[in-house]
């Protein structure tokens, strides 16, 4: 996984999918006639032995479910109480010193956003106020899987983050240059990026922990689908779209709530590099991307991206046969509007008082946007900011990259490294120096309903967008998915991990499916037979 130029077509419209079911019984008994898997096989395949440990807290205490954050009702937020979700937040953002957890191999430039057109219909964020307004960024491109000094050519998703410094403080908008992720809960988060690592015992990257791992998570068959694509190792960053991933709130003057989606489109188009190009590439240069970007802008050749936005209505939020909340899901067949043009314009003089100190964290946001009730973006709230103050220090924000450049106005004190200028005596509030709070800033009510509950997502779809994805790549794209995912897969030992993964493909296409089961030499039957019960 993660070991190894075209355009890609726009994926079509959402087709209407069946989500036929096979009796048990049916499907047992052809297993058992059909294939060499045994019902004892697949019985120990789908169950835990007798002998299994139980999953504690750090205190020895069990865990009741470590599947699903715990929200106020279903679309309510994460709330603060889930243990088990802060403490493993917390100690996988521990566990790396000083190099980032993920996201470690980094590119950042300077530059500046300019609004299209007027938002105040939505929100009230300073960005998007009048047309023609310009709000200084800093952007930082990164690999999330690999290490600060990996080669660019390596299979990975690519962080694509950006700050604003806006006049009513920073905002971060910390994406993606893919529009999903892997997973739909921030309590899973931990597990993923561990299987993903190298082995803690040999420190190798193994495709079998991998897909041990994802073949228990069926929603990330719409992102392995594009990482495994060509999009998973792009040629340029100049040549690479960007996604928000989650949906977010924009909130105007009058109170009013829509949910949004962000896309950064490439002005310079998009250009990715096959299998053979990746070789190549890496033969000559293991750092192309960063070689490229600084070559250019110095060069002037300042890279653009148009911000195109997306709007649900709260109530609209039940009209699709998915979750639109959920990170594992695009939002096909809704409107996009061009709000603004990103401009990079010049490279950093220091790279790590730059891109190696930036530090991006969905949880620098300002009056008129918020976060959605996303499960996964609710945990990143937290991890991120967590993760930064620990890798930088609690006065991290004092970096000239991370400083805000409107008056830092609170009576956080001391710790390392501060250089405030604190001249008061009065460090609290209120007081009679009459610091006050803005009522715009609040937050936005969001009603609600139900229990506070620990349990999975409804309307999952895992596969359908997936099947979409698939489809609307050409045939030479499709092949070299194929050829790229059964690099790996044909790595699996284990048999029912193997055929396990290969079923979540079949679901999203059956001839997805069956490629990748020719490709790897798989039973194409006992595949058949799991994405009928999926």
């Amino acid at each position: 996984m993660f070991i190894h130029s075209s355009t890609v077509k726009q994926p079509a419209a959402l087709p209407a999918i069946l989500n036929n079911k096979v009796d048990m019984n049916i499907l047992l008994n052809a297993i058992n006639k059909n294939t060499k898997l045994t019902l004892s096989a697949l019985t120990l395949a789908m169950a835990l032995p007798a002998s299994a440990a139980t999953l504690t807290k750090d205190n020895g205490a069990a865990v009741g479910d470590n599947q699903n954050s715990i929200t106020a009702g279903e679309r309510g937020s994460v709330l603060l109480e889930d243990v088990q979700l802060i403490q493993k937040l917390q100690r996988f953002a521990r566990e790396r010193i000083p190099e980032r957890v993920v996201h470690a191999r980094g590119t950042g430039a300077h530059g500046v956003f300019v609004a299209s057109k007027s938002l105040d219909d939505l929100t009230m964020a300073a960005p998007f106020t009048e047309v023609g307004k310009e709000t200084d960024v800093f952007v930082r491109f990164s690999s999330v899987i690999h290490s600060k000094g990996s080669p660019e050519t390596l299979r990975d998703p690519r962080g694509f983050a950006i700050k604003f410094y806006t006049d009513q403080g920073n905002w971060d908008l910390v994406g993606l240059n893919l529009p999903v992720f892997f997973i739909r809960d921030a309590i899973k988060f931990p597990d993923m990026i561990h299987s993903l690592k190298p082995s803690p015992v040999d420190n190798i990257q193994d495709p079998n922990r991998v897909f041990d791992f994802f073949s228990h998570e069926p929603g990330s068959t719409h992102m392995l689908t594009w990482v495994y694509s060509d999009y998973g190792t792009p040629a340029s960053l100049r040549k690479m779209d960007g996604w928000g991933v989650h949906s977010y709130k924009m909130i105007n003057k009058s109170g009013d709530v829509k949910y949004v989606k962000f896309h950064w489109v490439s002005k310079q188009g998009i250009e990715n590099l096959n299998a053979k190009e990746v070789a190549e590439v890496q033969g000559q240069d293991f750092q192309h991307l960063t070689r490229d970007l600084y070559s250019e802008v110095n060069k002037g050749n300042f890279p653009e991206w148009d911000l195109y936005i997306k709007t649900l209505d709260p109530s609209q939020l039940d009209d699709f046969d998915y979750n639109p909340l959920d990170a594992t899901k695009m939002w096909l067949g809704v409107k996009e509007v061009k709000a603004g043009t990103l401009t990079l314009n010049r490279m950093p003089t220091n790279f790590f008082q730059s891109t190696e100190q930036v530090a991006m964290a969905p949880s620098n946001i300002i009056a008129g946007i918020e976060p959605s009730e996303d499960k996964l973006l609710q945990g990143r709230v937290f991890s991120y900011a967590d993760t930064q103050m620990y890798r930088l220090g609690a006065n991290h924000q004092q970096l000239p990259i991370n400083r805000a450049k409107v008056e830092v106005v609170n009576y956080n004190q001391d710790g390392a490294m501060n250089y405030g200028n604190t001249q008061s005596n009065v460090n609290y509030q209120p007081s009679q120096e009459n610091v006050t709070e803005n009522p715009i800033a609040r937050r936005s009510q969001t009603q609600l309903q139900g229990y506070v509950q620990q349990a999975a997502i409804k309307k999952q779809q895992n596969f359908v967008q997936a099947g979409v994805l698939y489809r609307g790549f050409s045939k030479q794209e499709r092949t070299n998915l194929i050829n790229n995912l059964a690099g790996d897969l044909v790595k699996i030992k284990d048999s029912n991990v193997k055929h396990k993964m290969l079923s979540h493909f079949y679901k999203a296409d059956s001839e997805y499916g069956t490629r990748l089961t020719k490709a790897i030499n798989g039973d194409i039957k006992i595949v058949k037979q799991l994405a009928a019960n999926l």
